[in-house]
């Protein structure tokens, strides 16, 4: 297992998450904002290291903003987004753990890293860790709870995927090194892009 990458890993999102629990719990209007500056630093990455097919990653990541911005955050309940946000980092740290662990088979040549381990593992726990926040907190666990948790795990997965093609596609290890150490923004919040989608999407539905 790489214990470098796994650490700057867990530093980063240790520190994103403490950023926005901040934000979250002071004002939680900021969270927007601190939302829509990420996007920003995708798009600048895209726009300076993407330099083939460019169109189409600033598409992806303009409707993703667009039904970002649909969310209606003066009438948000907070934890329903707080779940949202712990389902897809979960997802996302725990089926890179398990993968790089585990994984022997490999799922695609898109993203050659991504395993069949890695991701029914990191399914499993980031649906049993959103399970459990959802009892400790009192949201209704009911069979919409648990479609919608399995479609935010199966988008972030999507995503990550959507990502790593568009990288290919330009030949990129890496979105950028604006994390140094630890690749681009883009990289980071890949599972968070489309995912978000159908989270806009359900809120008012399964919620």
């Amino acid at each position: 297992m790489v214990y470098n990458n796994f650490l700057l890993r867990l530093l980063f999102s240790t520190f994103f998450i403490s950023i926005y629990t901040f934000f979250a719990y002071t004002n939680f209007k900021y969270v927007y904002y601190l939302i829509i500056l990420i996007y920003i630093l995708i798009l600048i990455e895209i726009y300076l290291y993407f330099k083939l097919y460019k169109l189409f990653p600033i598409f992806y990541l303009l409707i993703s903003l667009i039904f970002f911005i649909k969310i209606e955050f003066d009438k948000l309940i907070i934890l329903n987004f707080n779940l949202f946000i712990l389902t897809v980092i979960s997802f996302d740290i725990f089926s890179y753990i398990i993968g790089k662990t585990f994984g022997k088979n490999k799922l695609t040549k898109i993203s050659p890293n991504k395993t069949y381990e890695g991701l029914f593992g990191g399914s499993l726990i980031s649906f049993s860790l959103s399970l459990l926040f959802a009892f400790i907190f009192e949201i209704n666990v009911n069979i919409n709870l648990i479609f919608y948790i399995l479609l935010i795990i199966l988008f972030a997965f999507i995503g990550d995927i959507i990502e790593s093609y568009f990288k290919r596609k330009n030949n990129l290890k890496n979105s950028s090194e604006f994390i140094p150490g630890h690749g681009g923004v883009f990289d980071r919040f890949d599972s968070f892009l489309f995912s978000i989608i159908i989270y806009s999407i359900s809120i008012n539905i399964l919620l």
